[in-house]
């Protein structure tokens, strides 16, 4: 990734805005998408490929994978207190067509609409460490479980819905949307457990 030192993003609507393609384009890369955002917002990395895959473009076969490598990586960085983020070509190379984007955000700018407008500075504590913390280990438990259930794309979607709210919250500093990531987390794991007890 580019040094990119935009600035930061302050509303899903926006970051929905940045990452759109641009007219004309076949596809967008990475590298591309997490350049309009910038290398210093760590919920925003986060939570752009939540999003995406929180939206039908999760079915696409290996999709939950490499964004599960994608946040895993910015998560580990996040928690060694790295001021910018790095990703490797192996993934930053990637690329995701630019009408399947297009259609993914579109289905998602009336939900991301809702929380814009129900947002506001709550229980901020929670969005410091030691609590920011534990909302970035428990990002990194979920992700760890997706290249396992792979076949199951609802599930995915669901876990990335928990990714989504430990991000939004991070990154507009509202406790509620962390609260409601590891009420949502728990239901997951549950869920995992007991698909993975079906299956061994």
């Amino acid at each position: 990734m580019s040094d990119t030192d935009g600035p930061p993003v302050t509303s899903l609507g926006e970051l929905l805005t940045r990452i759109a393609p641009a007219e004309g384009e076949t596809s967008v890369s990475v590298a591309e998408i997490l350049d309009k955002i910038g290398d210093r917002s760590f919920p925003a990395a986060i939570l752009v490929p939540a999003l995406i895959l929180v939206s039908p473009v999760s079915g696409i076969p290996g999709t939950p994978t490499i964004g599960a490598c994608i946040i895993a990586l910015i998560v580990a960085q996040a928690l060694l207190g790295r001021d910018h983020l790095w990703l490797p070509g192996l993934l930053t190379r990637r690329e995701i067509g630019a009408k399947r984007l297009s259609q993914g955000l579109s289905w998602l700018r009336k939900p991301a609409g809702w929380v814009d407008r129900h947002s506001r500075d709550r229980w901020t504590i929670l969005t410091y460490p030691p609590f920011s913390t534990l909302s970035l280990l428990s990002i990194l438990v979920v992700v760890m479980t997706w290249p396992l259930l792979e076949l199951l794309p609802f599930f995915t979607s669901f876990g990335a819905g928990a990714v989504s709210l430990f991000a939004i919250g991070l990154m507009i500093r509202d406790g509620l949307y962390i609260i409601a990531g590891w009420i949502t987390v728990a239901g997951v794991l549950a869920v995992a457990t007991a698909i993975w007890q079906g299956i061994v």
